[in-house]
């Protein structure tokens, strides 16, 4: 189980300390815009309730009925999908950012972004399909690379060592 996490946290290191910065300043604003400007709407934190005048069940009412017009398994149990979808966004976002448990993160926010391009935003403008694309685009990489030297999964991957 040991060499398991290890294998799931130990992030690739770059040659070059500067280039671990620079994606880390990328893996936090992703992270928390991600978690800040999409999740936060999703599960109807406080502000953003009073912000449209609205109580907190209305303001999080919206995404199951939302997930349920995508059809097949997401009309099924749309509350179930809308919860894993605002989690991945919300939750994941936050441990992108901070890298933690980065490429489990990575990979719930992949599955959130490709349902959110190919369900919600694939008839649409390309312009529209840019902010998933973005989110999919950092939460490839990570999944791939892992936080870096600039995460809390490098920390505890050397604890383990």
């Amino acid at each position: 189980m040991k060499k398991i996490l290890k294998t799931l946290i130990t992030p690739v290191l770059h040659p070059n300390w500067i280039a671990d910065l620079i994606f880390a300043i990328v893996r936090f604003a992703c992270g928390m815009g991600l978690s800040i400007g999409f999740g936060a709407d999703k599960f109807g934190v406080p502000w953003t309730a009073e912000s449209q005048n609205l109580n907190l069940f209305e303001v999080s009412a919206w995404f199951p009925e939302d997930v349920a017009q995508y059809g097949g398994i997401f009309a099924i149990t749309p509350v179930f999908f809308a919860w894993m979808g605002a989690f991945s966004e919300a939750v994941g976002g936050v441990f992108l950012a901070i890298g933690l448990k980065t490429r489990v993160a990575s990979f719930l926010i992949i599955c959130t972004m490709l349902v959110a391009i190919l369900c919600q935003k694939i008839n649409g403008p390309l312009w529209n399909m840019l902010p998933a694309m973005s989110f999919l685009w950092v939460a490839i990489y990570n999944l791939f690379l892992g936080s870096g030297r600039f995460g809390l999964d490098y920390l505890i991957s050397k604890k383990l060592k």
